[in-house]
This record gives structure tokens, C-alpha cells and sequence, in this order.
């Protein structure tokens, strides 16, 4: 239940500061915001006709520059360490841990700068989308980011030995979520543009954000139990033998 309600907050914040944060990027993107909706709709998994949809959506930079204000910008920045915080402290429930001080919050502003340069970089980049090697680069990036963001917004306060597997597994059930966006959210997109136009994208964006959420509150608590429960299946089996 509590990993549901950390997964709820996650999208709500996640609506206040990625959602905002995809358009900045996409109007950033030299393919005038074409190669951020090619990424975020391969992320999704959707087919040919929900991602026209998700195109349709992102690929207005000029707009994106006209309407973005010194005010949005900051209230951006505000909502974004506040997201920041939130994966924080899901990740320190899961593991136990005491809230950490209120001079870590340069730590938030560390991880949206990497997160949003991670973003950009995944973006703008057709290497992935070109060959299979690509495709396990990206993979191998989305651990290590995952696995970096567990040490930094911990503290260090947890090894990086204990951290590795639920980078591992965050990053299989965002794979696993794709396979299940392709299945669900796909159609919901081509049928919400229909009814309800761009906004009926963004609705189906918000409940992917939730499963989003679930799966790096999940795999951050699959990686403790690996860490916590596999010596200990080792040394019985070798007790045994």
C-alpha cells in the first residue's frame, strides 16, 4: 500500500516537473522536438499511430520557446527538487533509513541537472535507435543511472555492492513496462486523441508516470531483497553440500 501511495506522489510530482520537462527538452531537440518523441514513444512502447499522437504532442519548440516564462521556469525548478526529494525518501523507506538533513538538498538539484542532461542525451541521440548495440547502451546507461541515483540520493549511506541490483531490476521492469504500455496505453492514446485531443495523451503520460513510479519504488525494494536475501540462500545451500 505504501509503495502504491509512494508511486501515486511520484506521478503527481512527476506530472508538475517531467511532463514540463519533456517539452524544454523537446524544443532543445535540433530535430525541432522529433527525435524526443521517437524516444519517448519507443519508451512507451506504442505503435506507429499512437506515437503520430506523441509527436503531435512534443514537436512544437517555437511554441515551447514563446510561452516559457522566467516565472515557469522557476516554479519548474522548485517542483523538480521537489521531485527530487520524493525519490529520496522512497528510497530511504525502503531501505530504513532516517531522513536525511535538510542540507542535502543540493543532492535534489545535482540529480535533476544529471536527469535532465540524461534526458537530452537519450533524446537527441539516433544511436540507439539504430543498431542493437545501441539498444544495450541504452540499457547499460538507464543501470548506471539508476544505480548512481540510489548512491547519491542516499547519501552514500549504502554500499554501491548493495545498490547494483535494484538498478538492475528497475531498469528489466521499465522493459517490462514498455511491453505492457504497448498493450494498454497504446490504444488508450490513439482513442484519447480522438475524444479528448492533446490532453488525452497527457492523461495516458500521467498513468504511465504512475507505473513509472511503482517500478523504481519496486525495483529499489526487489534490489534490498536480492542483496539482503541471496547470501543467505548461499550459505545454506553450502551448509547442505
Amino acid at each position: 500500500m505504501e509503495l502504491w501511495q509512494r508511486a501515486l506522489g511520484f506521478a503527481a510530482l512527476g506530472l508538475l516537473t517531467l511532463v514540463p520537462l519533456l517539452f524544454v527538452v523537446s524544443a532543445a531537440d535540433p530535430e525541432r522536438g522529433r527525435g524526443f518523441a521517437q524516444w519517448l514513444g519507443d519508451a512507451l512502447g506504442v505503435s506507429s499511430a499512437a506515437r503520430v499522437e506523441v509527436e503531435r504532442l512534443f514537436a512544437r519548440p517555437a511554441q515551447t520557446f514563446r510561452t516559457t516564462t522566467a516565472f515557469g521556469l522557476a516554479a519548474l525548478a522548485v517542483f523538480g527538487v521537489s521531485f527530487g526529494a520524493a525519490v529520496q525518501i522512497g528510497y530511504e523507506k525502503v531501505w530504513g533509513l532516517v531522513p536525511a538533513r535538510w542540507w542535502a538538498r543540493w543532492r535534489h538539484v545535482l540529480w535533476l541537472a544529471v536527469l535532465t542532461g540524461f534526458l537530452f542525451v537519450s533524446a537527441t541521440s539516433s544511436l540507439w535507435r539504430r543498431s542493437p548495440v545501441g539498444g544495450v547502451l541504452a540499457v547499460l546507461s538507464a543501470v548506471v543511472f539508476f544505480w548512481w541515483s540510489q548512491r547519491l540520493l542516499l547519501g552514500g549511506r549504502i554500499a554501491w555492492r548493495a545498490l547494483l541490483p535494484g538498478a538492475v531490476a528497475t531498469t528489466a521492469g521499465l522493459l517490462g513496462l514498455r511491453l505492457f504500455s504497448r498493450l494498454v496505453f497504446s490504444p488508450l492514446i490513439a482513442s484519447n486523441a480522438v475524444t479528448y485531443g492533446p490532453f488525452g495523451t497527457v492523461l495516458v503520460i500521467q498513468s504511465w508516470l504512475v507505473g513509472v513510479g511503482v517500478v523504481v519504488f519496486g525495483g529499489a525494494l526487489v534490489g534490498r531483497l536480492l542483496d539482503e536475501e541471496l547470501p543467505r540462500a548461499t550459505r545454506a545451500l553450502r551448509r547442505r553440500a
